[in-house]
């Protein structure tokens, strides 16, 4: 999405800098703004295709800024945390995050992570997805690996198009079980990990050492394309 406008918001005025010249020279407009405020109200003035986020802002909590975007926009979000800030990270993708990157981090991982956001973002256009070897029909709910085909239970292939169709996107445990089993299910993890592991016995090479599926220590999962 070349073109498409990215609210940067944080308080330092080099990392506004260096990230804004970064997005500017991959062919993105950028806006910025340094605090919460700002950052809502020029959201609303002038609505960004996805916004980049701190957590510690002189003002208020990314945290709150991210609840409030999402009372009036499911424009993609993705935070800047800093390291050892597990908890805050956690509590912005609960509260409508779509992914972080954590300080210091290099520019061609945000670039990348702000690509996959815009193209989720993006109204889907094929029922069918690719992912390298893994396909997966999701309106015939059918799935082949290597063009064999893979036989999913349905709760395990409720599991795997929601990661499918959140492609790239940190998905939280609470998150997952809300989606899939419901709100009374949202505090066992135990639970979700042992669909997990099913899953990656029918999607991978090897479960212990898997390409599709991630995990990220002490948040959730994450579904990509192997290299």
């Amino acid at each position: 999405m070349t073109g498409a406008r990215i609210l940067v918001v944080d308080d330092e005025p080099q990392i506004l800098r260096a990230v804004g010249t970064s997005l500017r020279g991959a062919g993105y407009d950028v806006a910025t703004a340094t605090n919460a405020t700002e950052a809502i109200s020029t959201a609303a003035m002038r609505p960004p295709a996805a916004v980049i986020l701190d957590l510690v802002l002189p003002d208020g909590s990314g945290v709150d800024v991210c609840r409030e975007l999402r009372r009036w926009t499911d424009v993609p979000i993705l935070v800047l945390s800093a390291v050892g800030d597990e908890r805050e990270k956690v509590d912005a993708l609960d509260a409508g995050a779509d992914d972080y990157v954590t300080k210091p981090f290099g520019i061609d991982e945000l670039l990348a992570r702000l690509r996959a956001l815009l193209r989720r973002a993006a109204p889907a256009s094929e029922p069918v997805v690719e992912l390298g070897e893994l396909v997966v029909d999701l309106e015939k709910r059918l799935v082949t690996l290597r063009g064999d085909p893979v036989s999913l239970t349905p709760t395990e292939f409720e599991l795997l198009s929601l990661f499918v169709q959140n492609e790239g996107k940190l998905l939280t445990h609470p998150a997952i079980l809300r989606a899939v089993w419901g709100p009374s299910y949202r505090t066992e993890s135990n639970y979700l990990h042992v669909y997990v592991s099913q899953l990656r016995r029918k999607i991978e090479a090897d479960p212990t050492r898997p390409r599709y599926l991630l995990t990220e220590s002490g948040a959730g999962y994450r579904l990509v394309r192997p290299r």
